[in-house]
C-alpha cells in the first residue's frame, strides 16, 4: 500500500489541480513500480505560507519581497 504525502503552500491551488496531481502520482506508481491504484493513497497537505520557511524567513516574507521588486 503506497502512501504519498505532498506538502504545498496554501496559495490558490484549485481542486482540479490537486485532483490532477493525485491522478498523476497514482499513475506513476502504477507504471513505474507496478503498484495497484486501488491501494495507493495520496494526501495533499496545504501549509500556510506563514508556517513554511527557508533561508531563515517565512515564505510569506520572501514572496512579499519578490512581489515588491
Amino acid at each position: 500500500m503506497p502512501y504519498v504525502n505532498v506538502r504545498i503552500t496554501r496559495d490558490g491551488v484549485t481542486r482540479e489541480q490537486k485532483a490532477t496531481v493525485i491522478a498523476e502520482i497514482t499513475d506513476t506508481l502504477q507504471r513505474v513500480l507496478g503498484k495497484k491504484p486501488e491501494l495507493t493513497h495520496v494526501v495533499i497537505d496545504e501549509i500556510n505560507t506563514d508556517d513554511w520557511g527557508f533561508a531563515g524567513e517565512t515564505t510569506t516574507v520572501i514572496r512579499a519581497r519578490e512581489a515588491a521588486r
